[in-house]
């Protein structure tokens, strides 16, 4: 078991060219432990607005009645791409942004797994 602090060192130290990342309370939308690279980049937003985004997809699989477990979701942007993968037990998520032109994504989403798996 990792801590979120532990848990972004590690996804620091596997990927140092990344924008931000954070590991977020999926209730309340705090991030327990963050950082990014960018000075401007304001990662306590970015927390709270992914935050809603989860909690919107979890509602939609409750509203459609599937018998599914939300595991991660990506979101493509011009030059940005933003994953979200969850806890095992879901109380928390990992958020990450990483530039598309120098991340491959496969990679970073093994990464992520790799860590949200020990996420306690």
């Amino acid at each position: 078991m990792s801590t979120p602090k532990q848990t972004v060192q590690g996804i620091m130290d596997e990927l140092p060219t990344l924008v931000a990342v954070a590991v977020v309370e999926t209730e309340t939308g705090m991030p327990l432990a963050s950082h990014t690279n960018i000075a401007d980049f304001d990662i306590e937003t970015a927390a709270a607005y992914n935050t809603e985004v989860v909690k919107s997809k979890l509602k939609a699989l409750k509203a459609l009645k599937l018998n599914q477990t939300l595991q991660d979701i990506l979101l493509t942007l011009t030059d940005q791409l933003h994953l979200l993968k969850l806890s095992p037990s879901g109380d928390k998520f990992i958020y990450l942004a990483v530039n598309s032109k120098d991340t491959n994504l496969a990679q970073a989403r093994q990464i992520m797994k790799a860590h949200s798996a020990s996420l306690n």
